[in-house]
C-alpha cells in the first residue's frame, strides 16, 4: 500500500469509528468500546508508519481537484513533511491514550456513546489539518474541531458552568475565525491558490502585496484557537468538561492547531516584521500573565489549563523568533507530558473525591493512596519545569536557544527585538513555572487539607495510560534533540550553555523558594479544622466528577470555601494574587468594553422597535379600522333611512348645482 493510501486512511477511520459509533450506540452498545479504541488505535500505526516511511526525507505531494470553482480552485492535497509525520503520531498517540483512559473513566457514563464518537471525530479532525496541503480543506479540520470541542466541553450540559464553557469556548474561537477566514481568502486571492505549496513559493517569489495585513488577520485566529492573548479566556473555563477532554484539547488537538498552522506558514509571517513583532509580544505577554495566573489558581486543573496557555506561548515565542523546529519540538514534548498531568489529574480527583473545580487546597492523604499518579504526575512536572533530564528542559532550551540566537543579531528571519522579548519573558516564566509546578506537587501530594473518603482503586487502564506518557515525558528530550534536525529543516535543536544555565538556574530558584514558602507557611500547626467531610460513595471517576459540578461544591464535600493559609501562591503573589486568580479581571474587561454596550444597543433596537416601528405598524391599521366602523354604522337596514339618505344628497346636490348655476 503506498504511503498517500496510508496518510489517507488516517484521517479517514477515526472518522468512520465515530460514524459507527453514533448509528450503533444504542441499539448495539457491546461495539461502543471498540469502536472508539481501535480506529484510533489502527490511525495511530498507519501514522507510526508514514512518518517511518517519510523519514524527515523528501515532502510527500498529492493533489486532486475537488470540482471547478471557476476561481481559486479547491483540492485535496497532501502536504506530509517531518513536521507533519511526527505531529501525527503525536495527535494518534494522545488521541489512543485518552480513548482508552475514557473506557475507565467514563465507565459508567449514560452518554459515553456519543462522547467516544465525538473524540474520535476531533482526532480525524485535527488529523486533517496535519496533513491537509490545501488550506480550504485546512479549514474543515479546524471548524470540525471548534464544533466538537463545543460538545465535548459541555458534556456535562446539566450543569449551567458546562453550559456557560461550552458556549464560551465556541464564541471565542469564533471570534478569531472571522478574521481567519478573511485573511485565508485574501491570501489564497493573492497567491492565486489555497495550496500551501503555491502559497509559499508566492512568498518567496514576493508576489504577496499585503503580507503584513494577512498575517494579522490569520494571527487573530491562531490567538483564538491556541488560546493566546487576548482570545485566551475560553480556555480554564473549558476545565467544565470531562478531564480526558481537557487532556486531548491541551496536549494534541484544538490548541495545538494555531501553532501548527504558524509553524506551516512561517515564511509568510517573516515576510512581515511588524506581524513577528506582534507575536513575540503576545507570546511574552500569554507567557507571564497565564503564569502568574496559574500560581495563584487552587482548582488543579485551572492550574494545568494555565499552564498549557503559557507552554504554546514558549512556542510562540518561537516562532516569533523564526524557528519553527524549536516550537514544534515542544509541542511535542508538551503533549506527552500535559496530557499525563491531566490524566493523572483526573486520577487525583477521583481519589480525592473532588470535582472538576478540584481544590487542591483541600486534598490530604493521596501520594500513598494514588502512588501511580503521584510517581507520574512527579515525572510531568519536572518536565514541565524544564529540570534536566526531562523532555521538557530539552525542548524549552530550545526555545531560550533560538531566542538568545535571535536577540544577538545572528539571524534576519526575525527582528532582534522579538528576540530580546521573548528571551526575557521566557526566563521570567521558567521561574514562575518550577513556581507553580512545585505548588501544585505540595498542594495536591503534600496538604494539610481535610482527610476524604476512599473511593477504591482506579481502573486498571488509567492508571497503565500513565506510565504510558510518563515514557515520552521522561526519555523524548534527550533524544529528540539529536534526532529531530534531520526531520526539521536541519537547524541544531542542542541547547546552549547561556539559556541552559540560565533556564534551569531560574527553575531552580523558583521551586526553592515556592517550597520555603510552603514550609513557612505550613510551620504552624494550628490550622483550623474545614469542617466535616461527605462521604461520596464508590464510583467511577466521571459520576464524581460530574455530580460534584452538578451540586456546585468547591471542595470536596460540603466544606465551604475559604482562603487557605498554608497556600505559598498567596505568599509569593502577596497582593497580586486575587487579581491573578481572577485572571487579572480580563473577562470582567470583556464585559465591560463589548458585552455591556452589545446588550445596550440591542435594548435601544428592542425600544425602537417596539415604540418607533410598531407605532407606525399600528397607526397604519387603526385608520382603516376607523374608517371600516364608519361605513358599518350606515349599513342599518333599514330602508326608510336609505330613501332619506338619497333625498337629502339629492337636495345637497340640487342646491350645489344651482349655486354653480348663479355664481357662473
Amino acid at each position: 500500500m503506498t504511503t498517500t493510501t496510508l496518510a489517507v486512511l488516517v484521517p479517514l477511520l477515526p472518522f468512520l469509528g465515530a460514524a459507527a459509533g453514533l448509528l450503533l450506540g444504542r441499539s448495539a452498545p457491546g461495539f461502543v468500546r471498540p469502536l472508539a479504541v481501535l480506529p484510533t488505535l489502527a490511525a495511530l500505526v498507519l501514522a507510526a508508519v508514514v512518518a517511518v516511511r517519510q523519514g524527515g526525507g523528501r515532502t510527500l505531494d498529492a493533489v486532486t481537484e475537488l470540482t471547478p470553482t471557476g476561481s481559486v480552485p479547491v483540492e485535496l492535497a497532501l502536504h506530509i513533511d517531518g513536521f507533519a509525520a511526527l505531529v501525527a503520531v503525536l495527535v494518534g498517540t494522545v488521541a489512543t491514550c485518552v480513548q482508552i483512559y475514557s473506557t475507565g473513566y467514563l465507565r459508567d457514563d449514560p452518554r459515553y456513546a456519543s462522547y467516544a464518537a465525538l473524540v474520535s471525530l476531533f482526532t480525524s479532525a485535527m488529523f486533517l489539518v496535519v496533513y491537509s496541503g490545501d488550506l480550504m480543506v485546512l479549514l474543515v479540520g479546524w471548524e470540525v474541531m471548534g464544533i466538537c470541542s463545543y460538545f465535548l466541553v459541555g458534556h456535562y450540559w446539566e450543569t449551567p458552568e458546562a453550559r456557560a464553557a461550552s458556549l464560551k469556548a465556541f464564541l471565542v474561537t469564533k471570534l478569531g475565525d472571522v478574521p481567519f477566514l478573511i485573511g485565508l481568502l485574501a491570501l489564497a486571492t493573492e497567491a492565486g491558490s489555497f495550496r500551501i505549496t503555491k502559497i509559499l513559493g508566492a512568498v518567496a517569489s514576493g508576489s504577496l502585496d499585503h503580507p503584513t495585513l494577512i498575517a494579522l488577520l490569520l494571527l487573530a485566529g491562531v490567538a483564538g484557537k491556541s488560546a493566546q492573548f487576548p482570545l485566551h479566556t475560553w480556555l480554564p473555563d473549558a476545565m467544565a468538561g470531562p478531564t480526558p477532554v481537557s487532556a486531548l484539547i491541551h496536549a494534541a488537538t484544538m490548541v495545538a492547531a494555531g501553532i501548527y498552522f504558524v509553524a506551516r506558514l512561517l515564511p509568510l509571517f517573516e515576510a512581515s516584521r511588524a506581524a513577528m513583532v506582534v507575536l513575540a509580544v503576545t507570546a511574552a505577554v500569554t507567557m507571564v500573565g497565564s503564569a502568574l495566573a496559574a500560581l495563584a489558581q487552587d482548582d488543579i486543573k485551572r492550574v494545568l489549563a494555565y499552564s498549557t496557555i503559557g507552554q504554546l506561548g514558549y512556542m510562540t515565542g518561537a516562532l516569533a523568533a523564526g524557528d519553527r523546529g524549536a516550537a514544534v519540538f515542544h509541542l511535542l514534548s508538551h503533549g506527552a507530558f500535559k496530557a499525563l498531568l491531566f490524566l493523572a489529574a483526573g486520577v487525583i480527583i477521583h481519589a480525592a473525591g473532588t470535582n472538576s473545580l478540584a481544590a487542591m487546597s483541600r486534598m490530604r492523604g493521596l501520594r500513598d493512596r494514588v502512588p501511580d499518579a503521584y510517581w507520574t504526575t512527579t515525572v510531568a512536572l519536572l518536565a514541565l519545569a524544564a529540570i534536566p533530564p526531562f523532555s521538557g528542559f530539552f525542548s524549552k532550551e530550545s526555545v531560550l536557544g533560538v531566542a538568545e540566537h535571535v536577540a544577538t543579531g545572528h539571524t534576519e528571519h526575525a527582528p532582534g527585538a522579538a528576540g530580546w522579548t521573548v528571551l526575557v519573558a521566557g526566563l521570567i516564566t521558567a521561574l514562575l513555572t518550577a513556581a507553580y509546578a512545585t505548588r501544585l506537587w505540595l498542594l495536591a501530594f503534600r496538604g494539610q487539607g481535610d482527610e476524604a473518603p476512599d473511593h477504591g482503586r482506579q481502573p486498571v487502564v488509567m492508571n497503565a495510560v500513565l506510565w504510558v506518557l510518563a515514557v515520552p515525558s521522561l526519555a523524548l528530550g534527550g533524544l529528540a534533540f539529536r534526532l529531530l534536525p534531520d526531520w526539521f529543516d536541519g537547524h541544531a535543536l542542542t541547547p546552549t550553555l547561556t539559556t541552559s544555565v540560565l533556564g534551569t538556574g531560574v527553575a531552580l530558584v523558583g521551586g526553592i523558594v515556592t517550597y520555603a514558602a510552603w514550609r513557612h507557611t505550613t510551620e504552624p500547626a494550628s490550622r483550623t479544622p474545614l469542617g466535616a467531610v461527605a462521604a461520596h460513595p464508590e464510583g467511577d471517576a466521571a459520576l464524581v466528577e460530574a455530580e460534584a459540578i452538578a451540586s456546585h461544591r468547591p471542595a470536596y464535600g460540603d466544606v465551604a470555601s475559604a482562603p487557605d493559609p498554608s497556600d505559598p501562591g498567596r505568599l509569593l503573589l502577596g497582593p497580586l494574587h486575587r487579581h491573578a486568580a481572577d485572571g487579572f479581571h480580563l473577562d470582567a474587561a470583556y464585559t465591560t468594553l463589548f458585552v455591556r454596550p452589545v446588550q445596550a444597543g440591542a435594548s435601544l433596537v428592542r425600544f425602537l422597535d417596539r415604540e418607533v416601528v410598531d407605532t407606525y405598524v399600528r397607526a397604519a391599521g387603526t385608520l382603516p379600522r376607523l374608517l371600516g366602523a364608519a361605513v358599518r354604522r350606515a349599513q342599518t337596514g333599514n330602508v326608510q333611512t336609505y330613501v332619506s339618505a338619497l333625498l337629502a344628497g339629492t337636495v345637497v346636490l340640487a342646491v350645489a348645482a344651482v349655486l354653480v348655476a348663479t355664481g357662473a
